[in-house]
């Protein structure tokens, strides 16, 4: 199983961004979809999380500007980012917890993908 995660770049503050965190390998399933992210010097905070059921979570310094989604028929998640500020950038990881055959629920982490917000 792999998570690829992409859409992160460069923004100006106030800007836009659409991440984007595709699953594929053997997946007989997957629960909880999240969005985690890493800024320099500092430990990896949660973002934002949605369930399979589609009922969704986020921290409070992103509630209101980021909008958490999947594709269920894709395996897939994202993450709009609207209003961008400095302090958004960092790394941003993608997790899923994917049950593969003949296994329970792993916890699987996508590679990070880079989101920059500077003038």
């Amino acid at each position: 199983v792999q998570l690829q995660a992409s859409g992160g770049g460069l923004v100006q503050p106030g800007g836009s961004l659409r991440l984007s965190c595709a699953a594929s390998g053997s997946i007989f399933s997957i629960g909880d979809m999240g969005w985690y992210r890493q800024a320099p010097g500092n430990r990896r905070e949660l973002v934002a999380v949605i369930a399979s059921g589609g009922s969704t979570n986020y921290s409070g310094s992103v509630k209101g500007r980021f909008i958490i989604s999947r594709d269920n028929a894709m395996n897939t998640v994202y993450l709009q980012m609207n209003s961008l500020k400095p302090e958004d950038t960092a790394d941003y990881y993608c997790n899923a917890e994917i049950a593969t055959l003949g296994y329970g629920l792993m916890l699987y982490w996508g590679q990070g993908t880079l989101v920059t917000v500077s003038s």
